[in-house]
């Protein structure tokens, strides 16, 4: 696997792509840095090389240019971050960023307009790639957010660099921690799938089956297993057409030796509301109007055991409605469970973005080994495919 440490950047000007698609107020001022804070060990290691840095991103959803969502709102911000001047360039092709680049000197930074204001970058277009490739003399991939999707800069811009290219920290350190779950574990192995639907899990289940020892299901997906299993679950979400898949995936499970842990309790709610009134019920008898939103304390005490023993742990999803304070309780406390487990050697690896979301949230992300900072790419990655962007720099 290429990374930085295979260049020295001296005298190189490195074109990295980022995802910097970070979020702004209605004063266009960016509200969360994590996504700029997290490339800068990249862009530090290239500066000290004694190497220029020209970065590019997107932002939002734009149709054609427009102002709200211009590069230049973000400058500020990442100079901030970086701790060193930024140059902008008003475009991120033809003479304005060509122009740019050519005067860039070693130790500088330049941030390229949002390359989505060109439909081309979505499309996958190599002529817009070959105008890209023309600024720099190094590719750096490190938007591991975008490395799903085959763009032309997080793609097609690699096949300009046959030599010249490779992975920044960020995404090296992405593909490494999902390399130690997915292939290189220490057993045993527990991977937590939370969220509402068995239908957006089912590609993930299937492709970890063979490589853990507990599966810990929790969230909305839970009561499609319950009623398949016989069990009445009230007005809880359930995906009915998914309960024979529940079943099947069960047999898979006993088959390979996987022990599937379900909640044996849940808090039960007469509303989706923090006003609605609660009562802790066993799971196979949820009262007709009421709905589970979150596991309940006998469920938590059979889990903890499964994750103190546990030397690898993947999480992906929350177990109940933990957006809502009443309903927080069993995220926050599988949370302190891995954090626990990880302060005594496993290795923990959160991914997904409504456990990414409570880990942060619930100020535990610092007690995990690996917080994820792309959702749809590491979904992929655990779903065994190929993404594209990774691709790209390995052929």
């Amino acid at each position: 696997m290429k990374t930085l440490n295979n260049f020295n950047f001296s005298g190189k000007k490195a074109l990295i792509r980022v995802d910097f698609n970070v979020p702004l107020d209605d004063h266009f001022k960016v509200t969360d840095a994590n996504r700029i804070e997290a490339a800068k060990p990249t862009i530090d290691k290239i500066l000290k090389d004694g190497g220029s840095v020209i970065l590019m991103s997107h932002l939002g959803r734009p149709k054609g240019v427009e102002e709200k969502y211009s590069l230049k709102h973000i400058v500020s911000k990442t100079a901030e971050v970086l701790g060193v001047p930024v140059k902008f360039a008003s475009d991120c092709i033809g003479e304005v960023a060509e122009k740019a680049a050519e005067d860039l000197q070693p130790g500088e930074v330049l941030l390229l307009e949002n390359l989505r204001f060109y439909a081309e970058e979505e499309k996958g277009d190599v002529a817009f790639a070959e105008k890209l490739a023309k600024l720099g003399d190094i590719y750096v991939n490190d938007a591991f957010g975008t490395a799903h999707r085959a763009h032309a800069s997080t793609t097609i811009i690699a096949q300009f660099f046959p030599n010249n290219k490779c992975f920044g920290m960020l995404l090296a350190k992405e593909i490494e921690s999902l390399n130690k779950v997915l292939n290189n574990s220490e057993k045993p192995v527990t991977a937590v799938l939370g969220g509402s639907k068995v239908s957006s899990k089912i590609t993930v289940i299937e492709n970890v089956l063979d490589k853990i020892d507990h599966m810990i299901i929790g969230g909305g997906m839970t009561f499609t297993f319950i009623k398949a299993l016989g069990g009445n679950i009230g007005n809880s979400i359930c995906e009915d057409d998914k309960m024979a898949l529940a079943l099947e995936i069960m047999e898979k499970a006993k088959a390979k030796n996987v022990q599937i842990h379900l909640p044996v309790d849940v808090v039960a709610a007469d509303a989706f509301s923090n006003e609605a009134n609660t009562q802790i019920v066993d799971v196979y008898n949820i009262p007709e109007g009421w709905q589970g939103l979150d596991v309940g304390p006998k469920s938590l005490e059979a889990l903890k055991e499964v994750i103190k023993n546990s030397k690898t742990i993947l999480w992906n999803g929350p177990l109940g409605v933990f957006e809502l304070e009443k309903f927080a309780e069993g995220t926050i406390t599988l949370g302190n469970f891995i954090a626990e487990a990880t302060k005594n050697g496993a290795f923990s690896l959160v991914g997904g973005g409504d456990s990414v979301a409570a880990v942060k949230q619930f100020g535990l992300e610092p007690k995990m080994s690996y917080v994820s900072t792309g959702g749809g790419a590491m979904l992929e990655m655990l779903e065994g495919k190929t993404l594209p962007g990774i691709a790209a720099i390995l052929s």
